[in-house]
């Protein structure tokens, strides 16, 4: 998106967030579906918040924001963590982008990545398939791209066309009523 849409668009998500916190907050918001880390919880709450906060006040400013992250609500407990930040993003234009893939081209990717820190292997390894089924609940897009069989740049290009005829984006609204 940087490279081929208008504006000055900035990049915050997970894998930025991550590379700024120390090793106890780790995963951070990464925090994979299924209460395996109760403790580090209410860090994740604040820690998504932090986040959405940076959001607001770069597109305060006048930057275009992408954020590249997954929700869910998994815990060991619900969190709302999804509709809080929807809260937080009040007042502006915000396309909520659901990025799939299916889980058999996630997986030959990730067997594929000699350096992938992530999980591997013949099957589909169970913390792999709660992301998967997690950070779709409870599905509710403006736009939805498929990268297992659109490029980068043609995901780019569709979010970029669905940005240029400016709405009404109404996900973002719909989580934030959300109690």
């Amino acid at each position: 998106m940087q490279d081929t849409l208008p504006g000055h668009w900035i990049n915050l998500g997970v894998d930025a967030q991550n590379r700024s916190l120390p090793q106890a907050l780790l995963p951070g918001i990464g925090l994979r579906p299924g209460g395996e880390r109760p403790e580090l919880e209410a860090d994740v709450i604040g820690l998504y918040g932090a986040l959405y906060e940076a959001i607001a006040a770069y597109a305060r400013r006048g930057f275009d924001v992408v954020a590249d992250l997954g929700h869910h609500d998994s815990y060991s407990t619900p969190l709302g963590i999804l509709p809080a930040c929807a809260r937080l993003l009040a007042g502006f234009d915000v396309l909520f982008v659901g990025v799939r893939c299916p889980i058999e081209t996630i997986m030959a990717r990730r067997n594929a990545d000699p350096g992938s820190l992530y999980a591997k292997g013949d099957g589909v390894p169970a913390p792999v398939q709660r992301w998967q089924d997690a950070v779709h609940d409870p599905g509710i897009y403006d736009l939805e791209v498929d990268t297992g069989s659109m490029t980068p740049s043609a995901c780019a290009t569709r979010i970029g066309n669905a940005l240029a005829t400016g709405g009404p984006f109404t996900a973002f609204t719909r989580l934030a009523a959300q109690v």
